[in-house]
């Protein structure tokens, strides 16, 4: 489960937007991975989530102050939301403020042009019409629905109740925010001012190898606007090598096998969880390899229960094929974690692992 808190807005909605020219220019190659960064565009303190009694909003920044925001009956995924009735609005700032309008023409599911950009795979979505027009009211957001009734919706930051659990005995720490800690790792740097593990776009792996266990992780994806699809912070977190579990900034998406949260190939979560960029994240897996008999066949398949942020989104599932990118030892056999870097600035932090007897 997540738990809900207001974020502090200096004068969003109500100075910070009003002088665009006021702003820090972004980074050289659009990525910022501080969420307190100076640097940091307007159009991060606009992406993110907010909910009102029973509808809730997801708002992805594309770049160069383009927007879509996507609309949700009920509530926010895992928070209410009906898991179907979804609308989407196209976004851009205008003289500092951002302006919404119902999008419409011809979408692309994650279009590199945010005019034609979705995040629904169907465009429209299911009860794309339940939803009429979306304006900005000084800090919150008004939404009004086809019968005319307005919804004012609140700039939320969700936290996980996972968030900086402490390993039970018998753990083995992996990262804690010490230098020692890197001899756990094959890889990876540690961030003295941060205090933080940093893949740098490389692999790293966990020295030892592990077979059946729980763990504790917890990550933070980079802000890239600009970015799509798997060119959005792509990462992964493979269970003894041989399981991915994506990491990826697919916050207000679909919520497909290949994004944050899907066991790549094999399973897309039971509902998206992904929050927005830069905000801290959990995963927490319950992970049993597969068996094998005396010849290396496969008698049982590895299990996975994955909790993303709190909720469920793989419950005891059978894994009964490796995913790319792994190690070439046969399924069954104890393996690392490996955090994959891909190219991308992901940084990791409370990161604890209790192996259990194997039966």
């Amino acid at each position: 489960m997540l738990n809900l808190r207001r974020s502090i807005w200096p004068s969003v909605f109500g100075g910070l937007f009003l002088c665009l020219s006021c702003a820090v220019l972004p980074a050289a190659d659009g990525v910022w991975t501080n969420p307190e960064g100076s640097d940091l565009p307007a159009d991060f303190q606009v992406q993110g989530e907010y909910r009102g009694k029973s509808v809730g909003a997801q708002v992805i920044a594309l770049g160069d102050g383009h927007f879509q925001a996507v609309i949700y009956d009920g509530g926010l995924p895992g928070a209410g939301w009906d898991g179907k009735t979804r609308a989407l609005f196209a976004g851009e700032m205008k003289d500092g403020s951002p302006e919404f309008s119902k999008a419409d023409g011809n979408r692309k599911y994650l279009a590199a042009n945010p005019k034609q950009f979705s995040a629904s795979a169907q465009f429209p979505p299911e009860g794309h019409d339940q939803f009429e027009s979306l304006k900005v009211d000084g800090k919150k957001l008004v939404v009004t629905d086809a019968d005319g009734k307005s919804h004012a919706l609140e700039k939320m930051i969700r936290q996980s109740k996972s968030m900086g659990m402490k390993p039970p005995k018998g753990a083995v720490v992996l990262f804690s925010g010490i230098p020692e800690n890197m001899n756990q790792w094959n890889g990876g740097r540690y961030d003295p001012e941060t205090n933080l593990l940093n893949t740098d776009g490389r692999d790293i792996l966990t020295s030892d190898k592990f077979d059946d266990y729980t763990m504790h992780l917890e990550f933070l994806l980079p802000y890239k606007p600009k970015g799509r699809g798997q060119g959005r912070g792509n990462s992964g977190f493979y269970q003894v090598d041989h399981y991915e579990v994506q990491i990826l900034d697919s916050f207000g998406l679909e919520g497909k096998n290949n994004e944050c949260g899907g066991v790549y190939t094999i399973k897309e979560p039971d509902v998206n969880m992904c929050l927005p960029p830069l905000v801290w994240q959990t995963y927490d897996v319950e992970f049993t390899n597969a068996r094998t008999n005396e010849d290396g066949d496969v008698t049982e398949p590895a299990r996975l229960t994955v909790k993303h942020n709190g909720v469920t989104i793989h419950d005891d599932i059978e894994l009964n094929k490796k995913t790319g990118g792994s190690r070439r030892a046969p399924m069954g056999t104890p393996g690392p974690i490996k955090l994959q870097g891909h190219g991308n600035p992901l940084q990791f932090r409370n990161v604890w692992i209790l192996p259990k007897n194997k039966k």
